[in-house]
């Protein structure tokens, strides 16, 4: 095969399996995008929910299998159900008192490989009311 071709084939194959990763740019090897949050499950909840372990729900984009919530900069054992949706469940091991917290998410960096690759991040904040 002429050379040229097989660069461009090996090129197509990594631009195909690489978007299937989640990649920010082809050329970025395993770069994970920066995790977007769009809304939670619930903006406010009870004391008496989260005695009981309430399980929030937070709806964003860029998710992987990687992803986890964080909750006042606590990183909970989490559950990402797709690269729209992760689970996270708020106890009072975490929340002892009625007031806010920070609910972000973060997903830790990859194998960039090439310069001028940014790969994970943490998104920016939403706001959970505990009364």
């Amino acid at each position: 095969m002429n050379p040229r071709l097989r660069s461009l084939a090996a090129l197509l194959l990594a631009s195909i399996v690489l978007q299937g990763c989640n990649a920010l740019d082809p050329f970025c090897g395993s770069a994970r995008p920066a995790p977007v949050i769009a809304s939670l499950s619930a903006t406010s909840i009870t004391m008496a929910q989260v005695d009981l372990g309430f399980v929030l729900t937070v709806t964003g984009r860029k998710f992987v299998a990687s992803s986890v919530g964080v909750i006042n900069g606590t990183t909970l054992s989490t559950v990402v159900t797709s690269s729209t949706t992760l689970q996270v469940t708020i106890t009072n091991s975490l929340i002892s008192a009625p007031g806010t917290a920070s609910v972000e998410v973060h997903t830790p960096g990859g194998n960039s490989g090439n310069l001028g690759c940014s790969s994970g991040g943490t998104s920016h904040a939403l706001t959970l009311t505990i009364t």
